[in-house]
C-alpha cells in the first residue's frame, strides 16, 4: 500500500512541477459565441463549454453593440418583434444557463465591446464604467486614480455586468461586506418599453431609487445594464499571511476569525483534516511592500501538464483509488504552499510572509487572460479546447448562526469515510469566504460563510464519481437541512430547486421584473425555473440525472435506479430532504 501511494505521490509531484512552471505566453479563452454564417445561426456556451445539463444553447442571431445607443436600438427592435434575448459577457464564466435564450429563434447580445471607462471622480470616490468592462481593468483604473474597490471576486475575468447579474463577492464581514453590488450607487439599464416610447428605454437609477435593489442582483431578467457607478474607497494596502493548521477547532474558530481579519478566508482541506487560514488586513500606505498575487490556479499552464493532471485523476477514478487521490492531494497542496499560492513580495519573488502590497495588486488574479495566442501550447487550466480541468462547482452560503453545527456534521461524515473527500483536496479544497446580508432582493439574507467546492466531473454523464454519495450528502445537507443559499453564478440544478422561496425580497423583485419587462423578453425557461414562475422547478428527471445534480432524492420523491440515485435505508434525515445513493465504483 505504501508503494502504491508513493507511485501516485511521485506522479502528482511531476504534475505539480508542470502546473507551477512559470509560463510567459498563453492562448487566451476563445469567444463563447459561435455563429456559422456571419452573425446568424449561433450558439453560446459557458467558459467550460458544458452547461450542467450538457445541453447546447442556440440562437438565431448575435449582436455586438459598441455604444449605449446601439444597445438601445438592438433591444427596441427585439421588443418590437417579440424576440427573446439574453446578455452575454466576454467570457460567460457563469456555470448555469444565464446567457441562454429559449429555442433557436432568440437573440444573444454581447457586451464585450461595452468596455469603456465613462468617468472618474477621484475627489468624490466615484467611478462609472460600462457593463462589459472586466474586473481586471476595473481595479486597474481605480488603482491608477488612487482609488480601490474594497472587495471583489478572486477571478479577474468576470465583467461588471456579470458580477451584478450573479451577486459575485469576495470575502469580508466588515463594513457593507464583500458583495460587489453593495458598492453600486448608480445604474443605467436598457429595458423594453411601450410602442409610444420606441419599444425600449434607458432607465437611470440613483443610490436612493427603490428599484436599484432589484437591479443590483438581477439574474439578467430585467434588461441589459449599460453603465454602473461605484462608490469606491481611497487606495490602501493589505498585509497577507497564510497559516496552515489542523481542522480540529475549525467549527469554533470560523466566526471569530472572520471578525478578526477584514479580508479573511479559509481553505478547508477536508479530506486531509487541514485548514489554510488567510490572515489578511489593511495596513498603512507607509508600510513597505509591493506585493502581488498571481494565483497559481489562474495562471497560464502548459497543455502537457494539464493533460497529465487530468489523466491521473481519470485513472484514479477508474480504479476507485481514493488513497491515491489523498497521496496526490498531499503533494499538490504542499507544492502550492511552497509557491505561496502565487503571492510575491515584489512581483517576482516570494521572500516570506507577510506579503504587503496595494489593494489592486492583491485582490484578483487571472494572468492566463493576458498573453498572446500560442497555438494552445498553454491555456487557462479549464480551457475546453484541450484535455484539461473539467469539474463541477457547488457554492452555497450558510448563516453564521448555523455554520458551526454544519462544519461539525461534515466532519462526522468525513470521519466515517477518511479517504472519501480527497477529491476535493486535489482541487485545492473548499474555499470558505465571508459574506454579509445585503439590501439586494436576491442578495444574501444573513451574514454567513460561503462554501465553494470544486470537484471532479466525468465526461461520461452516466459514470458515478468515486465516493459520490458522500459529497452529495454534504451538499444536500447544506441546502435542505441548513437552508443554504446558492451562488447564482455556480452550482448544478439541485442547488436552485426551491431556493427562491428562501429570499424574503422575491415579491419586490418580481414587481420590478413585471414593470421592466412585462412580456418576459429577457426571461428564459432556465430563469423561469429558478424564479419558480408558474410552479416551475430546476429539477430535471432523466436517466442519470442525480449523478449530474439535475434532480434530488427526498422523503417524498421516488428515486429510481435509472436516475443514478438510490435512497439508502437509515440515511434519510427526518428533518430534511436528504438521502444518499450508493454509487461508489
Amino acid at each position: 500500500m505504501q508503494e502504491h501511494k508513493s507511485r501516485w505521490a511521485y506522479s502528482a509531484l511531476c504534475v505539480a512541477t508542470f502546473l507551477l512552471l512559470p509560463v510567459m505566453q498563453c492562448s487566451p479563452p476563445e469567444d463563447p459565441i459561435k455563429c456559422s454564417s456571419g452573425a446568424t445561426n449561433c450558439s453560446i456556451a459557458n467558459s467550460y463549454a458544458t452547461y450542467p445539463d450538457r445541453s447546447t444553447c442556440r440562437a438565431a442571431r448575435a449582436v455586438f453593440p459598441e455604444t449605449e445607443n446601439e444597445l438601445l436600438a438592438v433591444v427596441a427592435e427585439a421588443a418590437r418583434t417579440g424576440t427573446r434575448m439574453k446578455a452575454a459577457t466576454r467570457y460567460t464564466h457563469s456555470i448555469p444557463k444565464l446567457s441562454c435564450p429559449d429555442g433557436d429563434n432568440g437573440l444573444i447580445i454581447s457586451t464585450k465591446s461595452l468596455n469603456r471607462v465613462v468617468s472618474v471622480n477621484a475627489s468624490a470616490l466615484l467611478l462609472t464604467v460600462e457593463s462589459g468592462l472586466i474586473l481586471r481593468e476595473l481595479i486597474k483604473v481605480a488603482g491608477d486614480a488612487g482609488l480601490a474597490l474594497p472587495y471583489s471576486p478572486y477571478w479577474a475575468g468576470v465583467t461588471v455586468g456579470g458580477m451584478l447579474g450573479t451577486g459575485a463577492h469576495g470575502s469580508s464581514l466588515w463594513g457593507k461586506g464583500s458583495a460587489v453590488h453593495d458598492y453600486v450607487v448608480g445604474v443605467r439599464i436598457v429595458t423594453p418599453a411601450s410602442p409610444a416610447e420606441g419599444y425600449a428605454r434607458v432607465r437611470s437609477l440613483g443610490a436612493d431609487h427603490p428599484d436599484l435593489n432589484a437591479v443590483k442582483v438581477s439574474l439578467g431578467v430585467l434588461g441589459i445594464i449599460s453603465q454602473v457607478t461605484f462608490k469606491l474607497q481611497p487606495l490602501f494596502k493589505r498585509s497577507i499571511t497564510y497559516e496552515n493548521r489542523g481542522d480540529g477547532d475549525l467549527a469554533e474558530a470560523v466566526v471569530k476569525f472572520g471578525k478578526q481579519y477584514e479580508f479573511a478566508d479559509i481553505t478547508w482541506y477536508l479530506g486531509r483534516g487541514k485548514a489554510l487560514y488567510r490572515k489578511d488586513s489593511r495596513v498603512s500606505l507607509n508600510d513597505l511592500g509591493d506585493g502581488q498575487y498571481d494565483f497559481v490556479g489562474f495562471r497560464s499552464t502548459t497543455r502537457a501538464g494539464l493533460a497529465i493532471d487530468r489523466a491521473i485523476e481519470d485513472t484514479l477514478e477508474a480504479l476507485g483509488d481514493a488513497a491515491g487521490k489523498c497521496a496526490a492531494a498531499t503533494v499538490i497542496n504542499s507544492a502550492l504552499s511552497l509557491a505561496a499560492y502565487g503571492l510575491t513580495n515584489d512581483g517576482s519573488l516570494f521572500k516570506g510572509y507577510p506579503v504587503i502590497g496595494f489593494q489592486h495588486h492583491l485582490q484578483a488574479s487571472g494572468s492566463c487572460l493576458n498573453s498572446p495566442e500560442d497555438g494552445l501550447l498553454t491555456s487557462c487550466p479549464w480551457d475546453h479546447r484541450i484535455m484539461g480541468k473539467f469539474f463541477y462547482q457547488s457554492a452555497f452560503s450558510i448563516p453564521l448562526s448555523k455554520v458551526r453545527d454544519f462544519i461539525l456534521e461534515v466532519q462526522k461524515i468525513r470521519d466515517l469515510h477518511p479517504d472519501a473527500l480527497c477529491s476535493i483536496d486535489i482541487n485545492n479544497g473548499i474555499l470558505m469566504r465571508y459574506v454579509k446580508a445585503s439590501t439586494a432582493y436576491l442578495g444574501k439574507e444573513e451574514d454567513g460563510v460561503d462554501f465553494d467546492i470544486t470537484y471532479y466531473r466525468s465526461h461520461d454523464p452516466l459514470r458515478p464519481r468515486l465516493y459520490e454519495d458522500v459529497l452529495e450528502e454534504i451538499e444536500q445537507m447544506a441546502l435542505f437541512k441548513y437552508g443554504a443559499l446558492p451562488h447564482w453564478g455556480k452550482n448544478r440544478n439541485v442547488a436552485f430547486d426551491g431556493a427562491i422561496g428562501k429570499y424574503s425580497g422575491i415579491g419586490e423583485f418580481m414587481r420590478v421584473k413585471n414593470k421592466y419587462d412585462p412580456a418576459g423578453l429577457f426571461s428564459a425557461e432556465w430563469t423561469d425555473q429558478v424564479l419558480g414562475i408558474e410552479g416551475k422547478t430546476t429539477s430535471l428527471v432523466k436517466d442519470g440525472c442525480a449523478l449530474e445534480g439535475l434532480c434530488v432524492c427526498s422523503e417524498d420523491r421516488h428515486c429510481a435506479p435509472e436516475m443514478g440515485y438510490l435512497c439508502r435505508a437509515g440515511k434519510v434525515y427526518k428533518d430534511a430532504r436528504v438521502c444518499s445513493h450508493v454509487a461508489k465504483n
